[in-house]
């Protein structure tokens, strides 16, 4: 295979021969201080966040529904810690476009113990005493008994009516039913607001508004009815494919070729299988009634099975899979050459790997890094957005000047607002608040994502440098394994962590703002969707995919600076120039090579999520016979598949990042090796034979 020739000038010269180079440095300084400093700074202050959240925030605001008073309903050791649900006084109020303002309906709203069973109104139930003593828990507490039906209505201290109600997310709502076209509320078709009779139909956008989330509250419960019904199983499946990965990665280290091609097949072979099965079962819905139903026809379901019971729906999916096929296929006949030296380069990897085992373990060190920070984040941020005071505002049935206006529940009936506005109420609306804390809390909770997204950061960079470390003095090694270090990748780690704390936090620190301003576009998209004309969405557009395209060109050039670093210990703006450079200076190989073996390890990953997939969709969906008893009966059997599916690509993209890394620091060696070495007895190659092989070239000392 003919080399490409070397483009130099404007991209830097080749590093020159160092017969004292013998892999990564010892004897190195410091790197980029005054960037460790500041990270360390923001460290500091992002636990100062923290402690400060802790101290304001209030999660209970989130856990328990709040009553008028701004209580909660149903915590423990309070006098409400019995009455879990809270109880809407006219749920008729909440049909009011004003709810979608205030997030809050503009009606009393009580903590009780059960939602009501049964439709009565003010005025029969007061004349009942049995009948009174059930309804007096739906009123405030402390009524005069002397108190007639007309004065506790003009004063709000009971509602004029009780529908039958069930608890959604401890609220109670009505029972509403149909049939036929008709509306019920418990099984009548009208009911009493106090003085007219009204439909029961009238109660549904009350109901919408009250709870705008309701439907979707609905299948997320049956989807956590499902993980509680197949967690067990998709443990199971999960430890599959944690097997398979390592089977494979074993296998990789003895079988490094045949595996490559055995992977290629198998995808293929995979992939063409879900093609037939797709083609199967869009057969079989031939002449089934509703089959032929389009997609736009049947719109947005949140039952996803249903949708399988659709011929388009499995001629999509068909389609997407020979796409995929044709691609996979077209890349295999146009990249055959380039394989060939891509396979040995996976070769190179897996003795490498074979050599330092301990490097398959080491995401699971990541991963508890991560896990702590994306914890510390997560808390934080319900500590801050719990961390308001309640608003309380004016209600009122009649105009009132007052409307909406901040009031003090405390002093509110001797108030000038009640005065003014006899009909109006004092109730709570929201958390806010007027202090200094709370008018920089948005600015807290930017700092809060910031701080997160470079820490996340800077643990992915020290991953990727201690691997880099450890794989680089592999490569470096003459005399394989004799002239490595004892532990490489505690060696390495030690040595980023003590001398480029800094150089990780500066390629962590620019990925992060980056990362920060894609997220603030996401926001202003979000919150101009309804507002934006054609020219602001094609700017958000452009800016969305400038600062993606950035996003990725970051990642690759801080991935392969942490590489130089590893090796000769300089700062990260050096080390970013030299590996680019580098690149650029073997740019086909780069382009070409390096893509060609991210494609390979690619499918060897995509192997892993799709054997454990199939296996998982014929456990789940009780297509077996076999399994039909064994398998948990579910509301979505697609919930645990695609759960098995993601969590063994996670899985299997955890030990091929290993690999990855090291393919990374193995191609950046041996591009330096080809720029320093000329095959020499003075000036051997140090790559391996095969690689040799690949590219027609030999050591002439061991030639002679």
């Amino acid at each position: 295979m003919p080399d490409e020739e070397p483009y130099y000038g404007k991209n830097g010269e080749p590093r020159k021969f160092d017969p004292t180079f013998k892999g990564p440095i010892h004897n190195r300084g410091c790197t980029d201080i005054v960037c460790c400093i500041l990270f360390i700074v923001a460290v500091l202050a992002y636990f100062a966040v923290g402690i400060l959240a802790w101290s304001q925030g209030d999660p209970r605001k989130v856990i328990y529904p709040t009553n008028s008073r701004g209580e909660f309903c149903g915590q423990a050791g309070t006098p409400l810690e019995k009455k879990t649900k809270l109880f809407y006084f006219n749920i008729m109020k909440c049909a009011s476009p004003m709810v979608l303002l205030d997030f809050q309906c503009p009606t009393t709203q009580l903590c009780v113990e059960k939602c009501p069973k049964q439709y009565m109104t003010l005025l029969k139930a007061y004349s009942v005493s049995a009948d009174w003593e059930y309804y007096k828990k739906f009123c405030k507490e402390d009524i005069p008994s002397a108190m007639r039906p007309a004065q506790l209505l003009a004063e709000g201290l009971c509602p004029a009516m009780l529908l039958p109600s069930k608890s959604f997310t401890r609220r109670c709502f009505p029972a509403l039913s149909r049939k036929g076209t008709e509306v019920l509320v418990g099984n009548q078709t009208h009911f009493s607001d106090g003085t007219t009779d009204r439909p029961a139909a009238d109660l549904i956008d009350g109901v919408k508004n009250a709870s705008m989330v309701i439907e979707a509250r609905q299948v997320a419960m049956r989807i956590f009815e499902d993980y509680t019904q197949s967690w067990y199983w998709i443990l199971i499946a999960l430890v599959l494919a944690t097997v398979l990965s390592l089977i494979f990665i074993v296998l990789m280290r003895f079988l490094g070729g045949i595996m490559v091609w055995v992977t290629i097949v198998m995808v293929i072979l995979v992939i063409g299988y879900g093609i037939f099965h797709c083609y199967m079962e869009y057969a079989s819905l031939k002449g089934e009634p509703g089959a032929d139903i389009t997609l736009q026809e049947l719109g947005l379901q949140m039952d996803f099975s249903i949708y399988l019971q659709i011929r388009q729906t499995w001629l999509a999916f068909m389609i997407i899979l020979a796409i995929l096929e044709v691609i996979i296929l077209l890349l295999l006949i146009f990249l055959r050459k380039r394989i060939l030296l891509a396979i040995a380069l996976i070769k190179e990897a897996s003795r490498a790997i074979g050599h330092i085992m301990s490097a398959l373990f080491y995401p699971l060190v990541t991963f508890l890094l991560l896990a702590i920070v994306i914890a510390y984040w997560a808390v934080t941020a319900v500590f801050l957005s719990t961390s308001n005071e309640a608003v309380y505002k004016v209600f009122n049935e009649s105009a009132c000047e007052y409307s909406r206006e901040t009031c003090n529940p405390e002093n509110f009936s001797i108030s000038t607002m009640k005065a003014k506005c006899p009909d109006s109420e004092c109730l709570f609306a929201f958390y806010g608040g007027e202090t200094v804390y709370h008018k920089y809390l948005i600015g807290l909770q930017i700092y809060n994502l910031f701080a997160f997204l470079w820490c996340a950061n800077f643990v992915t960079a020290l991953g990727q440098m201690t691997l880099a470390g450890a794989f680089a003095s592999y490569y470096w090694a003459f005399v394989k394994p004799d002239d490595m270090p004892t532990c490489p990748v505690f060696a390495s780690l030690g040595r980023a962590l003590r001398y480029h704390t800094g150089s990780l936090a500066f390629g962590a620190l620019i990925l992060s703002i980056i990362q920060l301003i894609r997220v603030m576009l996401e926001y202003l998209d979000h919150k101009l969707q309804g507002a934006q004309n054609k020219c602001t969405k094609f700017l958000l557009c452009c800016l969305k995919c400038c600062f993606w395209c950035l996003e990725k060109f970051i990642k690759f050039l801080n991935r392969n600076a942490y590489i130089m670093i590893a090796i000769y210990g300089k700062n990260f703006c050096t080390s970013a120039r030299d590996a680019f450079f580098l690149l650029m200076r073997n740019i086909i190989r780069v382009a070409v090579l390096d893509k060609v073996t991210d494609f390979l390890l690619f499918l060897g990953k995509l192997l892993i999520v799709g054997l454990v997939g199939i296996f998982a969709f014929f456990f789940f969906s009780g297509r077996v016979k076999a399994f039909e008893d064994t398998a948990p009966t579910l509301n979505y059997y697609w919930v645990p598949i695609l759960t098995v599916a993601l969590g063994s690509y996670l899985i299997a993209h955890g030990f091929f990042s290993v690999y990855a890394m090291c393919v990374d620091t193995l191609f950046l060696c041996f591009l330096e090796d080809l720029e320093r070495n000329d095959g020499s007895a003075e000036r051997p190659y140090l790559m391996s034979d095969s690689l040799l092989k690949v590219l027609r070239k030999k050591n002439k000392a061991k030639a002679e």
